[in-house]
């Protein structure tokens, strides 16, 4: 017989912290006036580029346009680097492992007047 511990260890899934860049594109969801916006999305995959490839399809599927892609590494990364974990955070990276999704987080959407001048 299988060990039943065994069983439920079959998956290296980690679940990464990663912060996406969107543009507009019709039928986006943001609003009106919105430039493009920030997500932050708790990804699982067995490594952070699988985490990336899957948050950017989904984000494609879901009708926006990911520009740029940042990790910030797993739980247990983000701890060593000292920073604060919320519980809130803690119970979406759960959920993420558990439903093997990416999850969104936060949306911070852009607007002209608040971004600065690249001249």
């Amino acid at each position: 017989m299988s060990d039943p511990k065994k069983a439920k260890k079959k998956s290296r899934q980690q679940v990464f912290t990663l912060l996406v860049q969107i543009g507009r594109k019709e039928g986006d969801g943001l609003p009106d006036k919105a430039t493009g916006a920030a997500l932050m999305c708790f990804a699982s995959g067995v490594d952070e580029a699988e985490a990336v490839r899957e948050t950017v399809a989904i984000l494609k599927q879901a009708d926006t346009n990911p520009l740029d892609v940042t990790g910030y590494g797993t739980m247990e990364e983000r701890e060593a680097d000292g920073q604060d974990i919320s519980d809130e955070e803690r119970a979406l990276m759960q959920r993420a492992l558990e439903e093997n999704a990416v999850i969104v987080a936060q949306m911070t959407p852009f607007f002209d007047k608040e971004m600065p001048s690249p001249e």
